[in-house]
Formats: structure tokens, sequence, C-alpha cells
């Protein structure tokens, strides 16, 4: 991320990218992650989850946490302070729920002023949004990345730092059909977990065990899958849902290599 920012004046980079890491070092996989893409092993049918997203739900106790111990970050346009809905002013002086970093539950209050101003973390789900600007909180770049129309910059809530989780190769056999499965939001916004590991687990049988190929072919299935067919309302994937919108990049990884391997 530091050199991002050192050499994005001579490569011209203004934007960002998350980032999602395995590394195999002495029978382990190490899966680092730095945003919003997510990492799963399927083994014997089983789904164990190998990272998680990082977004403005999922990280909002650090983001208010943050905006709290430095309030200038907020450019006295933002409110650290989370409420259920938009702050009218006709709701000054009435009470309202309200969550701070320090709450996992919620408590009421008393409407001020200050609260009207926009929420430090806006919306809900994947609409949900860092200064009403960026739906992911760890990734790389962005350095100049400002709320619109202000020079506000939302850099200083941003991590580069990632999750990493561990998984011990050594520690079990492996058949030809467990896998390590990496992908971005593109895939996970539209097929659950268990989805993925049964069309997985459904397709690689159905292959060639000798075609190199395979795991592939399993990939490209996923990404057909989450995409879905173009009908008259659109992009549709089973049980007529919408298609992902986003970009959609999967890896499919054989784990039978790392058997016993030293």
């Amino acid at each position: 991320d530091l050199q991002i920012e050192r050499e994005r004046t001579v490569y011209n980079i203004s934007g960002g990218c998350t980032a999602l890491v395995v590394v195999y070092l002495l029978g382990k996989l190490y899966v680092a992650n730095a945003g919003d893409s997510r990492a799963i092993i399927i083994r014997n049918g089983e789904v164990i989850p190998m990272s998680s997203e990082f977004t403005p739900e999922t990280e909002r106790q650090r983001l208010q946490y943050l905006a709290y111990m430095q309030p200038h970050l907020l450019g006295n346009e933002f409110t650290h302070l989370e409420f259920p809905r938009r702050v009218q002013r006709k709701e000054v002086g009435k009470r309202m729920l309200y969550r701070d970093f320090n709450m996992t539950g919620w408590a009421y209050k008393t409407i001020e002023e200050d609260d009207l101003k926009f929420p430090l973390i806006y919306g809900e789900g994947k609409k949900a949004r860092v200064m009403a600007t960026i739906g992911v909180t760890r990734g790389l770049g962005d350095h100049d990345l400002k709320v619109h129309d202000s020079n506000i910059y939302i850099k200083p809530f941003l991590s580069s730092s990632p999750e990493v989780r561990v998984y011990d190769l050594l520690q079990y056999e492996h058949g030809p059909d467990d896998v390590l499965i990496l992908a971005t939001d593109g895939l996970w916004d539209v097929l659950l977990n268990e989805e993925v590991a049964e069309a997985v687990t459904n397709f690689l049988p159905n292959c060639d065990p000798d075609d190199p190929h395979r795991y592939t072919l399993a990939a490209q299935d996923l990404v057909m899958r989450a995409r879905g067919v173009l009908k008259d309302r659109g992009w549709r994937i089973s049980n007529d849902r919408l298609g992902s919108g986003d970009d959609i990049s999967v890896y499919v990884i054989p784990l039978i290599h790392g058997n016993k391997q030293s």
C-alpha cells in the first residue's frame, strides 16, 4: 500500500483494489484477505470458510472508534454515531435509537443539532457506504479518494492490513474433489457458500478424472451460474433471481497435491 502511494504519481494510479492472497508454505495454506472477496475450502462436501468480508457493516465499530478519536477526519459534515435511518430536523429534541462504537445493541438518545449531519456509515448490505462513497473498508490504494464535492479524504478509514487464516493441509487426506475456492464478490453476491459447494461437488465427479482442466471448467461453471442467462427482465440465475452485476473472478484449486508432502 505504501509502494502504491509512492508510485501513484509516476504511474498515474488513482484507484484502489481489494486483495485476496493464498500462500502455501511448509504444509500449510495461509489465506490473507483485505476486502470483500472470499475464500472457502470444500472438503468431503463440507464448507470451511477461510476469510470474512470487510465492509462498512462488518467494520462498523472500528470505523466509528477512529472517527470518535479523530473527529477532524469527518470534516464537520459527518457524525460517527449510527441511527436506524437518516435523522430529520423536525426530530431534534426527540428520542431516537442510536449506536456508538462501544455498543453492539441499540439505546435511546435525545437528538441534537450535530446528529443531523450525514452518518459516517449509511445504507445496508451491498448499499452500505463509508461517507456515502465506498463499500469496502480494506484494500490497497485509493490514497486520493475524497467524498464527492469536498476535501474530506476517505483513506484514513481504509485499512490495508489483511486478516490471515491458516489451514493445515497435512492434518487431512484430501480427495480429488476437495478444493480451495477464491472468488470476488461478484460470485458471493448471488450464491451462498453452500450453493457453491453443491455446484462444485456435483460438477467435478462428472469430469474426466485425468483431465487437467477439470478445475478450470468448474470455475467457469461457477462464473456462468453467478452471471445467469439473459432473459426479458435481465440476467437471471436459478429460482429466477437476479444475476450478478459485479465482476466475477473465480479460482478452483485442488488440494490433493498437498497430501503428506513435506
